[in-house]
């Protein structure tokens, strides 16, 4: 399996992140991809690739205009308005408040932001960028004719939505992949996400399209990040109307239960009948993941690879979450090893 990486992901590393009331080192950090490369290394995934350059195209697709040009633009207001920390939120358009977009960067910081544990650093769009150019480089790849490929980005993407970021997450690396898949000739494309959180971001983008199959197993909102979305009721609107596929399971959850939802999930992708697979592949489903409640064992992961593999999909793997660092390159690969051998 090709592997599509960049050195570029060390651009984005925040100082700090608010968590329980207090500044702590981010849960996501450059030493989780160090983690995965080396183990990598060690099972013998050689075929290591850096990406093509960004094409802008299929972002634009999945997200708003003025989004990415607030993205592309915001450290430089940041710092034209006279701060000189990392970017935060620090208000929002609660309830019956008016949502307009403001022109001051404080303002236009609450407007694209979901959450405040995300910090926009003087790298961040550079790596965002980066991390984006690896799904598409790693899309191609497969629609090339490659069975698999996995893009190993940071920072992550499945909770940036069309217009807003937060969740560690700026471009949704997963949904332009499912894009270009489409614009390359797919008629359907399904995206599978594992990851412990759900992927608000992905549901956002696809919820009124028929063309992605979306299933999300993860922590119940009511419990976990990202707290306002991921019920089992949100099925689709319009055209999509029965093509999101939420499977919110609660604190404790071991493997018998999070397997038997893959399994739902894995009938439904087959049923739709997709002409390609995207995995956002979140690994912070293990039991000792500091910022979830899944109990799933590092043998568990090789398992639910190989269940993957046995729906015979072009299949793009987009890193995502996983925070339990030390283990995090054993989880990833196991899946990966998992998916070859199934």
């Amino acid at each position: 399996m090709k592997v599509v990486r960049s050195d570029d992901h060390r651009k984005h590393f925040p100082k700090g992140e608010l968590y329980g009331g207090e500044f702590v080192r981010p849960f996501e950090c450059p030493e989780r991809w160090e983690h995965i490369m080396d183990r990598l290394g060690e099972r013998g995934f050689a075929d290591m690739l850096n990406p093509d350059a960004l094409d802008m195209s299929p972002v634009r697709q999945i997200h708003d205009e003025g989004f990415l040009e607030f993205l592309e633009t915001a450290w430089d207001k940041w710092q034209k308005a006279g701060y000189t920390g990392e970017i935060l939120a620090t208000c929002f358009p609660a309830r019956r408040m008016v949502v307009k977009k403001p022109k001051q960067i404080d303002g236009l910081v609450g407007y694209y932001a979901l959450a405040i544990e995300t910090a926009i650093t003087s790298g961040t769009w550079e790596a965002t960028q980066a991390s984006c150019a690896i799904a598409e480089t790693a899309q191609r790849i497969v629609a090339g004719g490659e069975r698999a490929a996995f893009a190993l980005c940071r920072p992550p993407g499945h909770h940036a939505a069309k217009d807003m970021y937060g969740g560690y997450c700026f471009i949704n690396n997963a949904a332009v992949a499912a894009q270009m898949f489409l614009n390359d000739g797919a008629k359907r494309v399904a995206i599978l996400d594992p990851d412990f959180h759900h992927g608000n971001g992905t549901q956002d983008i696809f919820y009124d399209r028929d063309d992605v199959l979306f299933c999300s197993l993860h922590g119940a909102p009511e419990y976990a990040f990202p707290h306002f979305l991921g019920y089992a009721d949100e099925t689709g609107a319009g055209k999509g109307e029965g093509y999101n596929v939420n499977y919110a399971m609660k604190p404790g959850t071991g493997y018998d239960e999070w397997g038997a939802a893959l399994d739902d999930a894995i009938k439904r992708i087959r049923d739709y009948s997709p002409d390609a697979l995207v995995v956002s592949l979140g690994v912070d489903t293990y039991e000792k993941d500091p910022i979830s409640f899944f109990k799933l064992k590092s043998e568990d992961f090789t398992d639910y690879g190989s269940r993957i593999a046995k729906l015979k999909l072009p299949t793009l793997f987009c890193m995502e979450g996983g925070y339990a660092v030390k283990e995090i390159g054993i989880n990833t690969v196991n899946v990966l090893e998992g998916f070859e051998n199934g």
